[in-house]
């Protein structure tokens, strides 16, 4: 098992050779855009919320193979074992994602969360289970419940090829780490776009002050959606005359069609009724970037929070079960945190995106820095010295 591993991780890296480099490119806060009155984790990413893991393979092949897979583990023990408070909210429900009814029904994810290209769920659930069935305590279980999202990444990928192999995902849960998290073109975010730009992985986070329970909420996303882009206020689809609805005489290359999964993370003591009416505030954070949430757009959040009080244990004779948690009226902070981190993990997602040419020559431009700049200078935004 250690060999394969080690094989699918060279593969992993050979094929990255083929990729465009991201590394000159900037996240919002590099260049001015510092969205709420919160400030940010040490990382400023999900990953500042304790415990929490990512974990991503970018499948990038020939010309036309651009998809990927980006895992999140609320914690690094056994989650079935350990199952942790969450919540899923329907922003717009035109997706594919496994798992909402039992979260639902009864408030704990007992798996990874696992992103991924539209057409690739089914094999991402599969490979869940493999994992999840190999944990030593679950030897004897005979149901989980995986909870997988996806967008679609058709435009740039091959999807009906369904290059997303149990193995793919296996790797990006076992090798899933804390610490800073890669954006853009990568994992799941490699073939997707938003607002006719190139979309992809980001991610934020918000720490409250103590004085307000000093707890730490990160968001992480898959952009792939549409509408009339706006940053941190600036009408930055206007300005560069691409956006939705734009005099219906032409033919701009842009709609709102297409999907965001926003994964909302904290420490904060939160059961799943709490987490919910967190789940939802993401949608106000898309909302900030000129999302239209459009008929066929997949739109969901899924928010967990880590407290370890809160974990439902499967070995416990207890009849009940009970822990100090966050006030419903005192949630209003955390909402303002998942707001403000959503906002900032998409435009991260855009910004730290590059150019790429995928399925039948199809390309999907980065934004372009330049006129960002001129936009930010038009409106007297200004911009952090180099």
């Amino acid at each position: 098992m250690k060999l394969f591993l080690a094989l699918i991780l060279i593969c992993c890296a050979a094929t990255a050779l083929a990729q465009p480099d991201a590394s000159s490119r900037p996240r919002a806060r590099d260049i001015g855009l510092a969205p709420g009155v919160l400030p940010t984790g040490t990382l400023n990413a999900i990953t500042d919320v304790e415990g929490v893991l990512v974990g991503q393979v970018t499948i990038w092949e020939g010309d036309d193979i651009r998809t990927g897979v980006t895992t999140v583990l609320p914690h690094d023990g056994n989650l079935f074992q350990e199952k942790v408070p969450a919540a899923i909210y329907l922003g717009n429900a035109h997706g594919k994602l496994i798992g909402y009814t039992q979260v639902k029904e009864r408030g704990f994810i007992e798996s990874p969360v696992v992103l991924t290209g539209t057409l690739a769920v089914w094999n991402a659930a599969n490979a869940v289970l493999t994992y999840l069935m190999a944990l030593p305590g679950n030897e004897a279980v005979n149901s989980f419940n995986p909870v997988v999202g996806e967008t679609n990444d058709g435009n740039l990928n091959d999807i009906r090829g369904r290059h997303v192999h149990e193995s793919h995902v296996l790797t990006s849960i076992r090798t899933a780490s804390g610490g800073a998290v890669q954006e853009g073109v990568v994992g799941a975010g490699t073939g997707t776009s938003a607002f006719g730009w190139k979309g992809g992985i980001g991610t934020s986070s918000r720490k409250l002050p103590q004085s307000l329970g000093g707890y730490t909420v990160g968001a992480l996303v898959q952009s792939n959606y549409g509408g009339v882009l706006q940053m941190d206020g600036l009408p930055v689809g206007k300005e560069l005359g691409q956006y939705y609805l734009k005099e219906a005489v032409e033919d701009i290359v842009n709609n709102p069609d297409g999907s965001i999964m926003m994964v909302i993370a904290t420490d904060a003591p939160v059961r799943s009724d709490g987490l919910y009416r967190i789940a939802k505030r993401a949608m106000l954070g898309l909302a900030r970037t000129g999302a239209t949430s459009s008929d066929s757009s997949g739109d969901y959040v899924v928010a967990f929070s880590t407290a370890p009080e809160l974990r439902s244990k499967n070995k416990s004779d207890a009849l009940t079960e009970g822990a100090a948690v966050v006030r419903n009226d005192k949630l209003s902070p955390l909402f303002q945190a998942t707001i403000e981190a959503t906002e900032e993990a998409i435009y991260n997602s855009m910004l730290k995106a590059v150019d790429v040419v995928g399925r039948d020559g199809n390309r999907r431009d980065a934004l372009p820095l330049d006129r960002i700049a001129e936009i930010m200078k038009k409106y007297n935004r200004d911009q952090p010295a180099p």
